[in-house]
């Protein structure tokens, strides 16, 4: 059944009057008449009572004209939600991140683009930084918080600001009350690491910074996010390089404590596939520039 075939009975029913109606359709009489028998004819029933001075709906025509008038208000629903998606106004967004972003820009960009947009649901998912990475590229992530300094291409990223790298260490450890720590006085401590295959970027970016000071960090233990090590260090098994905006998780246990002289970072980035082009994903990483250019 057509939908011009709807439109047309549900305002001939509202005017009860051909001309009327044909003038509000912005049609002639002849083709109204005409719609009306062919919609009669392929309900098999009769619509309206229609002599050349009286046109009234039957008792079928009542009650079609209430599911038509049903049928009419989906369908331009339906259009304005596909015109909606398709502009970027509305939609879904999965978005993943690690735990530690949750104390950096994540929350913030989030709650800036819901405010911005809060037709459009975001979906937040853990995930590790290779299996975002993964996911970007499969197409089963829009965007990523990536704990990172670059993505493979197809993707494209946008620097989050820089996390400074501090000391972890157990609270009973003697240097935990300093006001910093030198590297070097770490030389003979057990480390926690991050898992290379995890997050390279995050091993290879600690063991950097510990070669730089001439460390060669002795490994015991390897976890998959940075509050995992965080908790590690606080249960005694070792200490780490984490980053310093940690200190918010407020675990018990463990000292934060800031490295004496150069200061070293974890980068992150937030990534996407420019390749997609989803118009949901440009609107988020439009907010998202702006929530960075605003930041404290």
């Amino acid at each position: 059944m057509k939908t011009h075939l709807l439109r047309y009975f549900v305002v001939l029913a509202e005017e009860l009057h051909f001309g009327r109606a044909a003038q509000r359709l912005s049609i002639t009489q002849p083709p109204l008449s005409s719609a009306i028998k062919a919609l009669e004819d392929e309900l098999g029933v009769q619509l309206l009572e229609r002599s050349s001075k009286h046109v009234a709906l039957t008792p079928a025509g009542a009650a079609f004209l209430k599911e038509a008038r049903l049928v009419l208000e989906r369908v331009a629903s339906a259009s304005e939600t596909a015109r909606a998606v398709a502009a970027g106004k509305r939609g879904r967004l999965e978005v993943g991140f690690t735990g530690s972003m949750i104390y950096r820009e994540v929350p913030r960009i989030v709650a800036g683009f819901s405010a911005r947009l809060p037709d459009i649901e975001v979906q937040l998912r853990e995930l590790s930084s290779s299996e975002q990475v993964e996911a970007l590229l499969h197409g089963q992530l829009d965007v990523g918080f990536v704990n990172a300094a670059t993505v493979p291409p197809p993707l494209s990223a946008l620097p989050l600001a820089d996390d400074t790298l501090v000391c972890c260490l157990p609270a009973a450890h003697r240097l935990a009350a300093h006001a910093d720590v030198d590297l070097r006085e770490l030389a003979d401590e057990v480390f926690v690491m991050f898992a290379r295959d995890v997050a390279p970027a995050n091993h290879d970016n600690v063991v950097a910074v510990l070669s730089r000071a001439g460390v060669h960090p002795r490994t015991r233990h390897a976890a998959r996010q940075w509050l995992s090590i965080v908790a590690l260090v606080a249960a005694g098994t070792g200490v780490a390089l984490v980053p310093a905006s940690l200190v918010q998780a407020g675990i018990a246990g463990a000292r934060l404590v800031p490295i004496r002289g150069a200061g070293a970072t974890a980068a992150a980035v937030m990534a996407w596939n420019g390749e997609r082009g989803s118009p949901l994903v440009a609107a988020f990483v439009e907010a998202a520039r702006d929530q960075l250019q605003a930041r404290p």
